[in-house]
């Protein structure tokens, strides 16, 4: 479940509560959880953080050791979650790495993840910048409108997929897409070729004021997404149409949201984002 705003809001709390901390040690209970640099795990015994970014929906941490940076990339997935030592988990058995700190706010940080869609890699700077072109397309919060403009122009296909498409727009899953493509009146079929520039600009403005409207609330906790130091998100409660299958539309336009089943569950107000309009 975890997406571009549940992502942010975890790297904000970990640097505001682990950065210029020393790793100690790190405990990987399991092989499988690590994509990539396993062998190289030893290293990073005694190396300082010194930054905490975020790629889409991962987080990167930037561990340095005399002259030379380090990154522990821990994908979220759909059910990756890095938590401090003080939040309780209902499966303690999923957590699979135990990162234990010296000099911060916190004495300790878990990666737990009981369905393995996320997974971790040890990479140094050359490694994270294969990983990041391989990954990640552009970040929605950072890339300028008029970039944005061009790349939704050069592509063909149904709208809500080119959202959810990591390697082209990094960050954004279900539950944002259906919500961005309500506030901006787009069915979530339109093709993308159709749009004109304009209605382009208001699908990004829209995209914007979302995603950090999102993270001011500390993201939206469906299910089982929880920041690490325990809070639950609480842009659930600012929801528009997901999951709202079969009640009004919050615009009162007298329709119903409906449920439109493709690659992911799109809900949406046949009314407010008609398929028939042009641009």
């Amino acid at each position: 479940m975890p997406e571009l705003p549940e992502a942010e809001v975890v790297a904000r709390q970990l640097r505001a509560r682990l950065l210029g901390a020393q790793l100690n040690d790190c405990l990987v209970g399991r092989a499988d959880i690590v994509r990539e640099g396993l062998h190289t795990l030893l290293w990073y015994h005694g190396a300082v953080l010194e930054g905490v970014e975020r790629y889409g929906k991962s987080v990167v941490l930037g561990l340095k050791k005399e002259d030379e940076t380090r990154y522990v990339v821990a994908e979220l997935g759909m059910t990756g979650l890095l938590l401090f030592r003080t939040t309780q988990t209902k499966y303690p058995q999923h957590v699979h790495v135990r990162m234990s700190f010296t000099g911060g706010r916190e004495p300790e940080l878990r990666y737990w993840n009981p369905r393995r869609f996320g997974r971790m890699s040890l990479l140094d700077r050359a490694g994270l910048d294969r990983y990041r072109a391989r990954r990640f397309g552009v970040d929605p919060l950072t890339v300028p409108c008029d970039e944005f403009v061009r790349l939704v122009q050069a592509k063909r296909g149904r709208l809500k997929p080119l959202l959810m498409h990591q390697q082209v727009i990094a960050g954004i899953g279900n539950i944002y897409a259906n919500e961005i493509l309500f506030r901006a009146r787009l069915h979530p079929n339109r093709e993308v070729n159709r749009l004109r520039g304009a209605t382009i600009v208001t699908l990004y403005d829209t995209m914007q004021t979302v995603l950090r409207e999102a993270i001011s609330c500390g993201g939206s906790s469906v299910k089982d997404f929880y920041a690490p130091d325990g809070t639950e998100g609480r842009y659930r409660l600012r929801h528009l149409v997901y999951g709202k299958e079969g009640q009004p539309c919050p615009n009162r336009c007298g329709r119903i949201i409906r449920r439109l089943q493709s690659e992911r569950s799109s809900f949406f107000c046949p009314a407010c984002q008609s398929n028939r309009l042009l641009g």
